[in-house]
């Protein structure tokens, strides 16, 4: 694992930005920030960890992190990073919590802008601290998005096990109770634990789990078919499960437009 190393910042900053190349399956060991931070991909698909939730990150979204909040991240293809810092006196209203919004073509262009200024020899700062003002503001009013994934505390060692083993491998071929007997658990006791410490069913939470890894593959071009074998569905059920689900047919889904236009699109 590679752990990740903040830039320096300096105090009187209103903002910092940060351009990375991350390979596929890289994974950046918890770390958290004196600053907030968005976590942005240009291209490619993150899993991040906060909290107790996994934010699934797709092209066109972006993590909002609040200062101190402790993350990882993992890559599910090849990711063009570009991160932004902010100063606390200059987050404005967002959250205090950990959020994921979608991203308009006029804040892709500010994050791209200023990390290609911050990367020049000159540091414009007439201009960057215009720019972070502006991105701020597109942040505010960004759609939230409702890719999130609830998950345990790891202090309850069966349930976290049986939830890194359902994300390590979602399918459908491996059955509630076979994934209870592996974690030396009884299926009404997991059920009750399921029900109590994420307030959904196994069911759902897995479906959740699994239009994650559906939209990395969507993403990275693969094959509406392949996708649905891998998950254990026949690519019928898989598309009906996916339109329920998202609003949208798999084959119509464009992982790189907002949800509201991808859900907009007809069969």
């Amino acid at each position: 694992m590679t752990q990740a190393t903040p830039p320096v910042l300096r105090d009187t900053d209103k903002g910092h930005s940060l351009a990375r190349h991350y390979p596929r399956v890289l994974r950046i060991d918890p770390h958290s920030h004196t600053w907030a931070q968005v976590l942005y991909a240009v291209s490619g698909v993150m899993w991040v960890e906060a909290g107790h939730e996994a934010l699934v990150v797709p092209p066109q979204r972006a993590v909002w992190l609040p200062a101190g909040t402790e993350h990882s991240i993992h890559m599910m293809s090849d990711v063009e990073m570009r991160n932004l810092y902010f100063h606390e006196r200059s987050i404005g209203h967002l959250s205090a919590r950990s959020d994921v919004f979608e991203i308009n073509a006029l804040l892709r262009e500010l994050i791209a802008s200023i990390a290609e200024h911050e990367e020049a020899q000159t540091r414009d700062e007439d201009y960057l601290s215009t720019a972070y003002r502006l991105a701020m503001l597109e942040l505010e009013q960004a759609p939230r998005s409702s890719l999130r994934i609830p998950l345990p505390d790891a202090s309850d060692r069966r349930l976290d096990a049986l939830c890194r083993a359902v994300i390590d491998n979602p399918s459908n071929a491996i059955s509630f109770e076979q994934h209870a007997a592996s974690v030396g658990a009884s299926v009404r006791t997991l059920a009750r634990l399921f029900t109590r410490a994420l307030g959904i069913g196994f069911a759902e939470w897995r479906r959740q789990v699994q239009l994650a890894v559906a939209v990395s593959g969507l993403a990275e071009g693969r094959a509406v078919s392949t996708i649905a074998r891998e998950l254990g569905y026949l690519p019928s059920s898989f598309s009906d499960m996916f339109r329920r689900e998202l609003g949208a047919p798999p084959t119509d889904f464009d992982p790189h437009a907002t949800l509201a236009a991808s859900a907009a699109l007809k069969s």
